[in-house]
């Protein structure tokens, strides 16, 4: 168990590592007059520090260099 837990945060460390954030676009209305509808594509950013990656990949080496082996 905790070895799995140990390797899933090294692949979520190594991956935001990687990768510090995405986008994604979502519509948003501009003007709701009763018939009349206006709306426009809002691009949204998600991002997150390299060192909280860096800080998960760390803790998942500990975990697993730390689990006892059956």
């Amino acid at each position: 168990m905790n070895r799995t837990i140990g390797i899933a945060l090294i692949i979520i460390g190594a991956v935001m590592i990687i990768w510090t954030g995405f986008s994604y676009t979502k519509k948003e209305k501009i003007v709701d007059a009763g018939p009349i509808q206006i709306s426009a594509d809002k691009e949204k950013t998600v991002n997150w520090p390299p060192y909280l990656g860096g800080i998960l990949l760390i803790g998942g080496i500990v975990i697993v260099a730390t689990a006892k082996k059956r």
